[in-house]
């Protein structure tokens, strides 16, 4: 992949490292822990972990950048639209997407204001349309991203960390929507795929709307 042994040590561990604090901060357990102990900074807890996010990802993007060797590959010709347009569709779908999420909570800026001490996100069961094909739209649009890119050693090897990284991160995502929903989520993974859309497994609009119709008269 034209990396000495070190560098693909580096790598590998910078990006395990990011996963490993990124999934720690994220979980049920240590939400719980600081709900318990220390519930005055469950507030900022959002807002600090998105910071942690972002800071702990500077390391591995300045790997990558330093690091750039020659290419593996790279999209030429009919190969260089067609992967192009997928990225382009996919950075549209997130922006799309967006209107669908409710940003401050996202942000943690809600969570701050409102003094929230809640282990359980704040956002209530929602199905966008990019949720009708798969359930988690955002995995699906970075994979499309990032695997459309050319690729030289550190990239191939990132790429590869990042996608595992999103597929365990997936499972223990679950694990917490099931908490979160119950039931409700139960039914709906059973008619969705997680990543790849699939002709046979989505939900039409008024079967989402049918889905969604399920959390008002739980909260009624």
């Amino acid at each position: 992949m034209g990396l000495s042994t070190g560098q693909v040590v580096v790598v590998c561990g910078v990006w395990l490292l990011y996963g490993a604090l990124h999934s720690l901060t994220a979980s049920l357990w240590l939400k719980r822990l600081v709900v318990g102990r220390w519930p005055a900074c469950m507030p900022i807890y959002r807002l600090a972990f998105n910071l942690l996010s972002v800071v702990t990802l500077i390391p591995p993007l300045l790997l990558i950048y330093f690091w750039h060797g020659d290419y593996l590959w790279q999209w030429t010709g009919a190969g260089w639209w067609i992967a192009n347009t997928l990225a382009l569709l996919a950075v549209a779908g997130f922006v799309l997407s967006l209107r669908y999420y409710d940003g401050s909570e996202f942000a943690g800026l809600r969570q701050w204001r409102e003094r929230a001490v809640r282990v359980e996100d704040q956002e209530h069961f929602h199905i966008s349309p990019l949720h009708r094909f798969v359930r988690h739209p955002w995995y699906t649009l970075g994979l499309v991203i990032l695997w459309t890119r050319d690729m030289d050693g550190v990239m191939l090897l990132s790429s590869l960390m990042m996608t595992g990284y999103l597929i365990l991160g997936l499972r223990l995502e679950e694990r917490k929507l099931l908490a979160y929903h119950g039931e409700l989520y139960r039914r709906y993974r059973q008619r969705v795929p997680a990543l790849i859309p699939l002709p046979w497994r989505y939900l039409s609009v008024a079967q989402a709307r049918q889905l969604m119709g399920l959390t008002v008269d739980k909260r009624c």
